[in-house]
């Protein structure tokens, strides 16, 4: 019992601090000036987002492509500028963390 205790206390550490990091990605390529993670600011709420590609195959790597590229119309007027300057890595990450909200 304390095997499986340990393995399930471990496993959220490492979740949890995944998403922090992931979240501090969010954060420094400044994500976070216009989505928020529960509410529509500029753009949609991350956790929308989520909800829109949850059971797709492709989610994170389309969410990881829109942060690169940038996307219009698929949220309405406002279109999400590209972000080249993140890295592939990064993107991935950050797409990651977003499909896990």
């Amino acid at each position: 019992m304390k095997l499986i205790v340990t393995a399930a206390a471990l496993a959220l550490a490492f979740t949890a601090g995944t998403a922090s990091a992931s979240q501090a990605l969010a954060q420094k390529y400044s994500c976070l000036s216009c989505h928020q993670v529960d509410k529509k600011v500029v753009g949609p709420a991350l956790a929308d987002v989520s909800k829109k590609y949850k059971g797709n195959a492709k989610a994170e790597a389309t969410i990881a492509g829109v942060i690169k590229n940038g996307s219009k119309g698929a949220w309405g007027a406002v279109p999400m500028p590209p972000s080249p300057q993140v890295p592939d890595a990064d993107a991935a990450a950050i797409a990651k963390w977003v499909m896990s909200l």
